[in-house]
């Protein structure tokens, strides 16, 4: 899962307005003058990561291994997106490697506040299969996640919904639904799906359309969730019969027998990604992580420990059956859902979520 709920709403704020200022001006009241030391050392190496289970599984599948094998420690600081941008328009960002998900690091690069990637310098980027959506001029992807449709299995008489059309057919799968709330885009994708949509027909978007759609399901959506746990804790409680969730969030309730399980047919993808901030004390150091992280066996290691899927199609030589069916870039699954459009929600997100909003909260 991404690191949408550590920040990108303010940072969405923040960006070209006085939020941002006001956080550097809160960054420069509270920290030293000199911020990190003068002369940082090459062989520490400063990431963001959002933390959690998420950063103690890059611990052990990637930064410890870096470690033993060049040398160079990782020390990592959790920071807000509107944080992270206020220290490098400082021009001193107390970090040196950003892995955020990617619609974050277009953002820094329309923002110029992101080094060009050197892709000559990324040996594991040549001819690897990574899709070219997340080769981006500053920014490379490094794994996938995804929101998928959830429910509950003893409720529909043995029936299971099997795509977004189920979800919205509340005489078919009656029962109250939940949807994601603020925490991220709107799920306009899923209306459009469930309105007879291809799936390489969504973008551009028709929001217009997609609120119709909306309108028709607003009766039975009773909660609109805003952390990931939220999904599993509804549908195991029996607030909800379905719900939209973010796939990896809801495997251990099933692995535990809870009566509760996710289709990927329609599922919405995104992805994190690495960035290296304007002004990062080691890029050297920081282009050698990125590459390590990018190896096929590394991306295994990580996948068996935290449930995003790999960018490189080759690390799936790595994994086994058990563990590569629960995760959003297996082939099949690649087929059966699609990519979250950045640029689109990029230039609409705003005057979208604000619709969405008043649409949720009638």
């Amino acid at each position: 899962m991404g690191d949408v709920d550590i920040g990108r709403r303010a940072f969405l704020a923040a960006v070209g307005g006085t939020a941002v200022g006001a956080a550097a001006a809160s960054l420069t009241g509270c920290e030293s003058r000199t911020g990190r030391s003068p002369v940082a050392s090459s062989r520490t190496l400063v990431v963001r990561n959002f933390g959690g289970s998420y950063g103690e599984a890059n611990r052990k599948a990637v930064y410890d291994p870096f470690t033993r094998e060049t040398g160079i420690r990782i020390k990592t600081v959790v920071l807000g997106h509107a944080e992270m941008l206020a220290q490098i328009k400082e021009g001193r960002p107390r970090f040196d490697v950003m892995d955020i998900d990617m619609t974050n690091l277009v953002l820094f690069e329309h923002e110029g506040a992101s080094e060009p990637l050197d892709y000559g310098r990324l040996k594991n980027t040549r001819n690897a299969g990574i899709p070219q959506s997340l080769l981006t001029p500053n920014g490379v992807g490094k794994s996938y996640w995804a929101s998928v449709l959830a429910y509950r299995t003893d409720v529909f008489d043995g029936r299971k919904p099997e795509s977004w059309a189920d979800f919205w057919s509340v005489e078919g799968f009656p029962g109250r639904r939940a949807m994601q709330g603020e925490v991220d885009w709107p799920e306009l994708e899923f209306a459009l799906l469930a309105d007879g949509v291809p799936l390489d027909g969504l973008y551009p978007l028709d929001a217009d359309r997609a609120f119709r759609v909306l309108d028709e399901i607003r009766g039975s959506v009773r909660t609109f969730w805003e952390y990931g746990a939220e999904p599993g804790e509804l549908l195991s409680r029996g607030g909800v019969v379905a719900s939209s969730t973010w796939a990896g969030r809801l495997q251990s309730l099933v692995e535990r027998g809870s009566p509760v399980a996710y289709e990927w047919n329609g599922a919405r993808r995104q992805s994190n990604g690495y960035g290296i901030p304007k002004g990062s004390a080691n890029p050297d150091a920081a282009y050698r992580l990125i590459d390590f992280a990018l190896r096929p066996e590394v991306q295994a290691h990580m996948a068996r420990l935290y449930p995003d899927g790999p960018v490189v199609p080759a690390a799936y030589g790595h994994l086994t059956e058990s563990t590569a069916v629960h995760l959003p870039s297996t082939p099949g699954h690649l087929l059966s859902g699609f990519d979250l459009d950045i640029e689109w929600w990029l230039k609409h997100g705003n005057s979208v979520t604000r619709r969405w909003q008043e649409w949720s909260r009638a």
